[in-house]
């Protein structure tokens, strides 16, 4: 037979075309089977793991910090501090002009109404992720009586606010509610 016969009324041509966009598709819906079957354990294994999803939430019994002390605990394998203010730290906190911080937040913003005496606060300098020293018996608290950050020296005040040093920003605050009077729950 002679190139381009006509056989039963269609051109061969025609037939080899239709076969060969048939392995076409089909190799390519092979193929995105195959990147879709490779990136579902790929995505799957950047969710978190289960012992971090235990830690998603911790709860704290804070009847026994008297008024002035803090104590470090443990959120998300990150250190916390817990903080029960003085009537004068809290008023000394109160009285400084937040607009004038490098990271001005006010102490109201920074605590629950009602519980302005209470600062929670993540345990983790915001320059470099060092530990500040304050929450503990006898150390440091630098200058403003917040907390101090061996590492760099950032100084940070009561409502560990940023005063001096090379840290951007205040300590930050994680989520949390008061479960009651004496529990507070983060996370």
């Amino acid at each position: 037979m002679a190139d381009g016969a006509i056989i039963d009324g269609a051109d061969s041509t025609d037939a080899g075309v239709r076969r060969r966009d048939f392995i076409h598709i089909a190799a390519l819906s092979l193929g995105g089977v195959g990147g879709l079957a490779a990136l579902v354990p790929l995505i799957a294994q950047m969710s978190a793991s289960d012992d971090v999803l235990a830690e998603s939430s911790t709860e704290i019994d804070i009847s026994a910090i008297a008024a002035g002390q803090a104590i470090k605990t443990i959120w998300r394998k990150q250190p916390v501090f817990v903080r029960n203010l003085t009537p004068a730290e809290v008023a000394a906190a109160q009285s400084v002009d937040a607009t004038k911080l490098r990271d001005p937040q006010s102490l109201a913003d920074r605590t629950k109404p009602g519980k302005a005496n209470w600062l929670i606060t993540m345990g983790v300098c915001t320059h470099l992720g060092c530990v500040p020293l304050g929450a503990g018996q006898g150390e440091v608290k630098g200058e403003f009586g917040g907390y101090f950050c061996p590492c760099h020296g950032s100084i940070y005040d009561t409502a560990a606010r940023i005063r001096k040093g090379p840290a951007p920003k205040n300590l930050e605050v994680p989520p949390y509610v008061f479960s009651s009077d004496t529990v507070v729950k983060i996370g």
